[in-house]
């Protein structure tokens, strides 16, 4: 739909809105503490009081301030400070209090209040232990937004009107002393606040927001048929899932929603399926309270209960599919795929289009290699993925493709003293004791470096697509190597999942 470059920037959407929120938290303290220092003027100008020792300076701004804060209470006057009246001695003589006057100040706490907890709850540890307590406080911007609207409605922030401006000189007038201004051509200024303008700016996001519950509504009534549940090792379940108008791209990703455990939350899933069958599928760890209630309706939970018949399943929504940077992989001769643990899901779906796309003589593809690294942190996380590998391990044999696809599977931790022992006793076998694949296991980390210099000298002159899934650490690595060694005719082109 666009350039490669343009939906480069695009597939950074969330770094963008994390950008944003950032700059609104920063433009909200400033703005809080702003407004503090006025509310404390506003209610602190009662109480100022001639001193002897006042100079004559001191004494005509006092003078000032205290005919301002009178202006407003005869008739037909407009006032210039909020606060009416004398606070002194109660609850709202002091700045916190005092907001609560004032439909800006009390509007203004619940704003905050709701900025406060969104982003307090966005942190990476609330997000993957407590998704659900992200998910719900994140909705916490209706009342953000609800709020700002009404914010300014009181119209505040006052200041002198432009026809007041032409009659009475706040310079000329402010050196006067104010019972002789009606002697010196100083009329009572007319004040004015701002009309309220925030509408004017949330409006259309509103506007696409409700377009947006609605288009997710019409999909949420649209049927879901659930064909399949598989039950792999490692806590990991397959949902196999068919719905009428359902088009999907490699890699990309759908928001899921049980309403037997919740009509509220929707939960993000990778598609595992590849476009070119005719069903759509997720892999599903059980991690939280809701994968775990999702295995219960299911009947794949941990108790041993036999997976429900198709027809007793529980009613499923689906929403999306949602694009991702995996979607760009057929665009580049040459790719470098990467996925860290639970990270590697992106991947199954395109290494399956992969190998579709080979199936079609008369397609000819731009991809013509794939290097696909997997790093796992321990020996059971490769049960469910290496059944896919071993299986498109023996298609790719058929057809004598075996060197479309080079993979490499890098386990980091997890062997114990026996484990060690029994890889070393097979390591001549021809095939790898825990993976059961030919391609043998790598034990520690993949030596970058060498990795992409290699893969620049094996293809000069080409752009190398660079498609990684998985931890922050891992990205940030990737990212330089990609930068480092791009050059003398050589592009990496790094693209990252966001999750």
């Amino acid at each position: 739909c666009c350039p490669r470059r343009i939906r480069r920037i695009l597939d950074k959407n969330i770094k963008f809105h994390r950008m944003c929120a950032y700059m609104i938290v920063l433009m909200t303290l400033i703005h809080y503490f702003a407004h503090s220092f006025n509310v404390d003027f506003f209610t602190s100008a009662y109480t100022s009081k001639i001193l002897v020792t006042d100079s004559n300076s001191v004494i005509q701004r006092k003078r000032l301030v205290a005919r301002l804060i009178q202006i407003g209470n005869a008739p037909n006057e407009t006032y210039l400070n909020p606060i009416r009246s004398n606070v002194v001695g109660t609850f709202y003589h002091f700045s916190v209090g005092a907001v609560f006057l004032l439909t800006g100040g009390w509007t203004g706490v619940i704003i905050t209040l709701s900025l406060f907890f969104m982003v307090t709850s966005s942190v990476e540890f609330i997000r993957r232990s407590y998704f659900e307590v992200f998910w719900f406080t994140h909705h916490l911007f209706i009342v953000f937004y609800g709020f700002l609207v009404v914010h300014g409605i009181s119209m505040q922030v006052r200041g002198q009107t432009a026809a007041s401006l032409l009659v009475h000189d706040p310079k000329r007038c402010s050196l006067i002393n104010p019972a002789l201004w009606p002697q010196n051509n100083c009329p009572t200024p007319v004040f004015a606040g701002s009309a309220p303008m925030t509408w004017k700016w949330v409006i259309a996001p509103m506007v696409l927001y409700v377009i947006e519950r609605i288009i997710r509504l019409v999909r949420f009534n649209q049927q879901v048929e659930i064909l399949k549940v598989i039950k792999h090792p490692s806590r990991v379940i397959e949902i196999q899932m068919r719905k009428k108008g359902f088009n999907a791209e490699v890699g990309q990703y759908v928001f899921i929603m049980c309403p037997q455990l919740s009509q509220l939350e929707w939960h993000p899933f990778t598609l595992t399926s590849a476009p070119e069958e005719d069903y759509c599928s997720v892999h599903v760890r059980i991690v939280g309270d809701w994968t775990t209630g999702l295995s219960k309706v299911l009947g794949a939970d941990e108790s041993g209960n036999e997976v429900l018949p198709s027809w007793k399943m529980p009613k499923l929504a689906i929403d999306g599919p949602f694009g991702t940077a995996s979607e760009d992989v057929f665009n580049y001769p040459v790719a470098i795929c990467v996925g860290s643990g639970i990270g590697v899901t992106p991947f199954a779906s395109l290494l399956k289009s992969v190998w579709y796309k080979n199936l079609n003589p008369e397609h000819e593809m731009v991809l013509k290699k794939v290097y696909f690294f997997w790093i796992c942190p321990e020996t059971h996380a490769f049960e469910w993925f290496g059944d896919l590998l071993a299986y498109l391990e023996r298609q790719l044999a058929e057809i004598g493709r075996q060197d479309l696809i080079e993979y490499h599977i890098y386990l980091t931790r997890g062997w114990d003293h026996k484990q060690a022992k029994t890889i070393y006793a097979h390591e001549e076998d021809s095939r790898d004791v825990i993976t059961g694949l030919e391609q043998k296991t790598n034990y520690g980390r993949p030596n970058w470096d060498e990795i992409f210099s290699k893969t620049a000298q094996s293809h000069p002159n080409t752009h190398v697509g660079v498609f990684f899934c998985g931890v922050a650490a891992l990205s940030a690595k990737l990212h330089k190597m990609s930068n480092k060694h791009s050059g003398s005719g050589v592009s990496f082109h790094y693209n990252k999942e966001n999750f």
